[in-house]
């Protein structure tokens, strides 16, 4: 084919996919839910690192600072409801999770609440019987909670096992005593079988601690239906809580009455305004608490979740799956052959939320995207993510960021 012949074919190509981008985007049911957000021109495909900022939220804490904590002062942690925040905010995250209510508490980062599900893990483990010391943690795990588990291991006297998602199941034991693992993997997008996972530790006598960051409000997760134990979860990505918003600790009725956290503050107290020296946990999620909750954070989180009213979760999975398959076919489609190649899985069952394309150029490319107003980020050494978040992504938008992408792939030498 001669280079003119190829550029007619790639033209003809892109009307195409920007008709059918605007027929999807017409028929799509959550559209509506983009007007909800702070957007500009671009196209914002990082979403899966911070979420966007909802227009209504910086009316909502300008009340926080004013009425709240300028006028009403101390009288606000009952009258304006932030003593209860922590739980309330944690029962409106629930059905995004798939948890009944009472179960899900907020606060702290997710590293805190990751050390507090694994010591309390192992200590949980321990009530069944002696022998068990091992805890298997995702050796493709964000690294802090790799961090934090071998910290946890040190202290409780447990030894780390970093094995491959893939490989759990063979990796059990009599001596395992907890398993730490990530739905999605943060570098690939690669969604991981929570309920079969879930379903092999039990069968091990061990305690499922399930990391949710890069799922949560992306697709349904279940926890409650598959028996998780213990999960946690950032809110900044998919739940747009906004930088730094407290993460959450789920933890399973079940497990409620016996769970010991390795930080046992005032605020899990039952009698937090007795000052008492000695410490007996309250009933319930509130046993996840620390200290006093970052409420300005907190109530901007709160304010953030509004979004999500009358949205179905199942409904974002759909759109979430057919944008990544649109943004793969056009990728497919624009790109010069052999430049990119995708790491994220193709099928549904096993992909999350994002798009991960391996390139060897990816620093410089990236760099060219987001000057061009198409926003993703990077892992180094070579791999181009772009989180495709369904409440105020569209499909347009996954046809400009392939066509973009393929643009630049044209101008960036192939190393």
């Amino acid at each position: 084919m001669s280079e003119t012949s190829r550029d007619t074919s790639r033209d003809t190509s892109r009307e195409t996919f920007r008709e059918r981008a605007a027929k999807l985007d017409a028929a799509d049911p959550l559209a509506p839910q983009r007007e909800l957000f702070a957007l500009d021109d671009g196209v914002y495909l990082d979403g899966n690192s911070l979420g966007a900022l909802p227009l209504h939220v910086p009316a909502r804490v300008q009340d926080v600072l004013t009425r709240q904590w300028g006028e009403l002062r101390i009288r606000s942690w009952g009258e304006s409801g932030w003593w209860t925040a922590p739980e309330r905010i944690g029962d409106r995250i629930a059905p995004l999770v798939g948890a009944a209510a009472g179960q899900i508490v907020v606060g702290d980062s997710t590293s805190v609440n990751v050390f507090k599900a694994v010591v309390a893990a192992t200590r949980l483990a321990s009530l069944a019987g002696e022998g068990r010391d091992e805890i298997l943690v995702d050796a493709t795990t964000f690294p802090t909670d790799g961090y934090i588990a071998a910290s946890a291991a040190r202290l409780t006297g447990h030894r780390i096992v970093p094995v491959d998602p893939a490989d759990v199941t063979g990796a059990l034991g009599p001596r395992t005593a907890a398993v730490l693992l990530n739905q999605v993997d943060f570098r690939t997008g690669r969604l991981h079988d929570l309920p079969a996972l879930t379903a092999a530790v039990h069968a091990a006598g061990a305690i499922a601690v399930w990391d949710l960051c890069h799922s949560a409000g992306a697709l349904p997760v279940g926890l409650d239906e598959h028996g998780v134990d213990l999960a946690v979860g950032c809110t900044y990505k998919y739940l747009n809580g906004g930088p730094g918003s407290p993460a959450y600790l789920y933890v399973a009725e079940r497990h409620q009455a016996a769970f010991d956290s390795p930080l046992p503050g005032w605020n899990s107290h039952a009698d937090p305004f007795g000052m008492t020296p000695d410490y007996a946990p309250a009933d319930g999620s509130v046993r996840g608490r620390v200290g006093t909750p970052d409420i300005v954070s907190m109530l901007t989180l709160e304010a953030a979740l509004d979004v999500w009213d009358g949205v179905s979760v199942d409904a974002v999975r759909a759109k979430s799956l057919a944008l990544t398959d649109f943004f793969l076919e056009c990728v497919e489609a624009y790109v010069p052959q052999g430049r990119v190649v995708s790491v994220t899985p193709v099928a549904h069952a096993e992909r999350g939320s994002q798009v991960a394309l391996r390139c060897a150029e990816a620093e410089p490319v990236m760099r060219r995207l987001i000057e061009r107003g198409v926003v993703g980020d990077l892992r180094r050494p070579d791999v181009l993510r772009f989180g495709f978040t369904p409440l105020y992504v569209g499909f347009a938008d996954a046809e400009r960021a392939a066509r973009v992408l393929a643009e630049v792939l044209d101008e960036v030498p192939a190393g």
